[in-house]
């Protein structure tokens, strides 16, 4: 079937139907519930299983495997406008455990996972990819928008299973976030290391059923520009396209001008952002433009990812691979649970459990899994987790970029080991930093 704006709606309506259920699905059924599983992860099960790489029963194009790498572009490029000043001394003095901790967790993932494959993967399998092990990082820290950058960078170098594989990694990622984390909780709070949490049965419903009462919800600021002019949405949303446009044209540019280099869409549209950030504050225009509607298209086009996504795997190339995926995601895991349970402690005196239990939701999962669990153990944001991290955050930003952009690239000029060796030593720097500025409890 030829290509079309219908086809491109039906798709979108299609996902949008999926939605919907996922929604009703996480208000109404108890075992959902339990699962904390977003609408999203249930929408792109669904079209999955029901999408043309399973029953074939929702007449999805084939153009659902490319959505994920347009949206990927957009929400990159939202990144720069969300993004606050950076406070080098607040992020010293105040959050220095946290930017070590979470920029190592971080690192070392993704420098690991590669190393793992290189050393007891792709020996034994010689037909895996020599960028295989990146997959891990790809789809666990980096989630589903990451695994689509990735996915996309290695398939437009010929590796075509790529993108299912990434995908896959990060919905088993997600997955093991939520189903994981809740048993962690279970048992810590029983243990007593919640210092928020009494009992897990304590639990408001609105985190369970995902509906929040109107008495409960909060405020966003919409209204920046008047509506007679243009409807504050479609003045953010144009914003944000013609960011992520900006990445595409320059990412054609620069294939034409350099052949041999293929540098992501999603990593000029962030520069695109940077630049557009840098106009909107030195015009003193920035007030007009609202983090909180920029996060909503954010969240939207990450919820709409998602499901493609999911929809998009094909199991087939997922059972060719299915022995060493299975051996790659349980070194993941085994991972994020040491950082979890052993580095936790070492970084955070106070607190350790709510920040740990966040971290394993975001080096598993995504961030928005690592909110929902610390959502659970600290509901009334008392541990200010979510603050530091967001102020950590500020200088691990252009770290991911450099990772999602250069690792697939180092890997396929054949420096996957020059890769690894880069990663150990910063990694190896950080910690040094820890040591000396005292961020580590032993040090104290």
């Amino acid at each position: 079937m030829d290509f079309s704006p219908w086809v491109l709606f039906t798709d979108i309506g299609l996902v949008a139907i999926l939605l919907l259920v996922g929604t009703i699905l996480r208000a109404k059924v108890k075992f959902i519930q339990q699962m904390f599983l977003p609408a999203s992860i249930i929408a792109g099960i669904l079209a999955l299983a029901f999408g043309p790489n399973g029953l074939g029963l929702l007449p999805f194009s084939k153009q659902i495997e490319t959505y994920p790498g347009i949206l990927i572009a957009i929400i990159f490029g939202t990144l720069p406008l969300l993004s606050p000043r950076i406070d080098w001394v607040a992020i010293k003095t105040r959050v220095g455990s946290m930017w070590a901790y979470s920029q190592l967790a971080m690192l070392l993932m993704w420098g690991g996972g590669l190393l793992f494959a290189l050393v007891l993967l792709n020996p034994f399998w010689s037909e895996l990819h020599g960028g295989f092990g990146l997959l891990l990082a790809a789809g666990f820290v980096g989630g589903h928008g990451t695994a689509a950058a990735i996915g996309d960078t290695f398939a437009r170098s010929g590796w075509e299973e790529a993108t299912s594989l990434a995908m896959t990694s990060a919905t088993v990622g997600i997955i093991s976030s939520i189903l994981i984390g809740i048993l962690f909780i279970k048992n810590g709070s029983s243990k007593g290391h919640t210092s928020f949490l009494s009992s897990f049965s304590d639990l408001p419903n609105e985190l369970r059923t995902g509906l929040i009462p109107p008495g409960s919800r909060s405020k966003s600021e919409t209204d920046t520009v008047s509506s007679i002019s243009i409807d504050p949405y479609v003045f953010h949303l144009s914003i944000v396209v013609v960011i992520a446009l900006g990445g595409y044209y320059l990412s054609q540019l620069g294939e034409k001008l350099l052949p041999s280099v293929a540098i992501p869409a999603f990593s000029l549209a962030f520069l695109v952002g940077l630049v557009v950030k840098k106009i909107l504050n030195s015009t003193n225009t920035e007030k007009y433009v609202s983090t909180d509607v920029v996060n909503r298209i954010s969240g939207s086009a990450t919820d709409i990812l998602v499901a493609f996504g999911i929809g998009s795997i094909s199991l087939g190339v997922v059972v060719d691979y299915a022995v060493p995926l299975i051996l790659l995601f349980i070194f993941g895991l085994f991972y994020a649970f040491m950082f979890f349970s052993i580095f936790s402690k070492k970084f955070f005196e106070q607190y350790w459990f709510e920040k740990g239990i966040f971290t394993w939701g975001w080096t598993t999962g995504t961030v928005a899994m690592g909110m929902a669990l610390l959502r659970i153990v600290d509901p009334k944001a008392e541990s200010k987790t979510l603050d530091d991290y967001g102020l950590a955050y500020i200088p691990i930003a252009p770290v991911e970029i450099l990772l999602v952009t250069f690792a697939p690239m180092l890997v396929l000029s054949g420096q996957g080991w020059l890769f690894v060796l880069i990663v150990a030593a910063a990694g190896a720097l950080i910690y040094g930093m820890a040591r000396r500025y005292k961020w580590l409890n032993h040090a104290k």
